[in-house]
């Protein structure tokens, strides 16, 4: 869904600001704010005589290019209005006062799209006839716009001109000609395909708000845009599938020699090359990594291919936009010679902000074996002991009250969603299910510390946020607490032991939480099932008192736990859910008992 929040109105007010941030965060970086133009800072130039490579287009792509300004990189980068090419005038007065006046050349890339050209182009040509020694290298290496579509304007540039400028930018800086840098900008240009996904196109700053709802309504729910550009342009299909059918065919377009529409670049099984994976900016990082990890799988599955490098992150974005580009690069020689390859150039360090590639080469060359994991990694020590219990007993009673606690996962989820943030519920019935398959699956025998352990461990992997880790600190203290009463001879627990043990870790437990009864948590209904099985030795009654203390949260309002941070008044309405929980599970506990 294209979002239409923003927190600048004003789409100009919001590049001038966004380019002056630029250089904030890089302070060897000047902008000249008339032009919109970021440069390095003289001082900052170790060599001026240096070849200077500069870049640019509209705005809303950032990083790319004017986080790419810095040493190793980018000598200057031009902007425009958000989507729309820098005009003539703005790249002139780059190649002619914002370059050092030694520099002995000048390669600018420039991504395929006509305004770009055309200005660039314009530009350019004035330079030149000034005297200036100036190279163009244009960047196509879209492959979601295929021959028969694009026609005489090509491919449109896309991510892959994060690699071209990284390339040129680290050629410059080790003393290359102009005519070099150009040759492997497009070599690079020559040997790299990308194709772009996007659930929606998005929403420029200060546009109708109408626009955003009409763009959710253009693509559909469930729907994915392939080969989207980074302009809002209109992709090639749209396709309903999910993560892994989704990049087989945006790997296909990019790969199958076979599609004579597409195949730019023959890349071949077992082809050394490079991997980028673009965020368009509105992709969470969690949700790209799980794509990068699909990705690789892919290529090694279906293509017999295992890039020697592999770059994600968001190099050239598309404002917030809910999507990302692969980009593949199939290394050439570049006949230059030792430190000069396209691999040395794209490890070597550059200083901008915008290139995020952070891990050494010498990494990626080292071979690093897997390490497999072994069967007792993670778990507790499981050692026998002498406490027993009946199998048969420990079965239907856990049964009893585990079913009953995934029954009510509904209400224990409808209950959090209104106080909480809607995953007790489910986390409840995942750490309930994970120890059924443990009574059902595994050898369930009478050493009670061994059981009590086996579901300790269960909790721990299964349960997540603060009522799973409370619970396994629980669990694991009531073992500690059991292997303390172990005997010499085998001895049955009596009720009494348990009760013992529980009030241990209850106080194990408040080492690592202050929570107390009337604080709204599970401890509402967790302290009274202790106290009272303690006091009296029956079960039933205990069950009873957490019962009553979950009931009474209903009206309490938090001290603790993300309740606290929920305004409203719902917790008037319903009990603690993570109490509530609990105390079904202690009731179906104590009626199979």
């Amino acid at each position: 869904m294209a979002t239409a929040k923003h927190y600048f109105d004003d789409p100009n007010k919001a590049v001038l600001l966004g380019l002056r941030g630029v250089t904030l965060t890089n302070p060897s970086l000047l902008f000249d704010e008339k032009n919109k133009i970021i440069y390095r800072h003289p001082s900052s130039i170790a060599s001026p005589k240096n070849v200077s490579v500069i870049c640019g287009g509209g705005s809303g792509h950032e990083p790319g290019f004017s986080a790419f300004v810095g040493q190793g990189a980018l000598t200057a980068c031009v902007a425009g209005t958000i989507f729309a090419s820098p005009s003539a005038q703005q790249v002139q007065a780059c190649l002619s006062q914002r370059l050092p006046a030694e520099t002995e050349g000048v390669v600018v890339v420039v991504t395929n799209y006509t305004g770009d050209v055309l200005n660039f182009g314009m530009g350019i040509e004035k330079a030149r006839a000034m005297g200036k020694k100036i190279e163009m290298v244009v960047v196509a290496d879209d492959v979601g716009v295929g021959r028969a579509k694009g026609g005489k304007v090509g491919r449109r540039g896309l991510s892959g001109t994060a690699l071209v400028v990284k390339i040129c930018g680290a050629l410059a800086e080790a003393g290359a000609s102009a005519n070099d840098c150009a040759k492997v900008g497009r070599l690079v240009v020559d040997n790299l395909v990308s194709v772009g996904a996007s659930l929606s196109r998005v929403h420029v700053p200060g546009k109708p708000l109408e626009e955003a709802k009409y763009e959710e309504e253009r693509l559909g729910p469930g729907l994915v845009e392939i080969g989207m550009g980074i302009h809002n342009e209109p992709g090639c299909e749209k396709v309903k599938t999910d993560l892994p059918g989704l990049v087989k065919i945006m790997l296909a377009q990019l790969l199958d020699q076979n599609d004579k529409d597409r195949a730019y670049v023959k890349i071949e099984k077992g082809d050394d090359t490079v991997l980028l994976i673009n965020n368009f900016g509105g992709t969470s990082n969690l949700e790209l990594s799980g794509a990068v990890t699909e990705i690789v799988n892919q290529l090694d599955r279906y293509y017999g291919l295992h890039p020697r490098r592999i770059i994600s992150g968001t190099f050239f974005g598309s404002l917030n936009g809910p999507g990302f580009i692969i980009s593949v690069l199939k290394l050439a020689d570049t006949g230059l010679g030792s430190g000069k390859s396209i691999l040395e150039l794209l490890d070597a360090p550059a200083e901008a902000t915008g290139w995020s590639a952070s891990v050494r080469p010498e990494t990626w060359e080292k071979k690093h074996g897997q390490i497999e994991p072994t069967d007792e990694e993670g778990r507790n020590d499981q050692r026998s002991s002498n406490l027993k219990l009946d199998p048969s007993v420990l079965k239907s009673s856990l049964r009893s009250g585990l079913d009953k606690l995934i029954s009510c996962e509904a209400e224990v989820t409808r209950y959090d969603s209104i106080v909480g943030d809607g995953d007790c519920g489910v986390g409840l019935k995942r750490g309930a299910q994970g120890i059924i398959r443990y009574l059902e699956e595994d050898d369930v025998t009478a050493d009670a510390l061994s059981s009590l352990s086996a579901i300790a461990n269960i909790v721990e992997s299964t349960m997540d946020g603060t009522s799973g880790a409370l619970y396994a600190i629980f669990l694991n203290a009531l073992a500690a607490n059991f292997r303390k009463q172990d005997s010499a001879i085998p001895t049955d627990l009596t009720p009494s032991m348990w009760a013992h043990a529980l009030g241990e870790s209850l106080q194990a437990l408040g080492v690592y939480t202050p929570a107390q009864p009337g604080d709204r948590t599970l401890m509402d209904a967790l302290v009274p099932f202790v106290e009272t099985l303690k006091a009296t030795g029956n079960t039933k009654q205990a069950a009873e008192a957490a019962k009553r203390g979950a009931d009474n949260t209903k009206g309490m309002k938090a001290s603790l736990g993300r309740s606290v941070y929920v305004g409203g008044e719902g917790h008037k309405e319903v009990p603690d859910p993570g109490a509530y929980g609990l105390s079904q599970f202690l009731i179906g506990l104590a009626e199979a008992l």
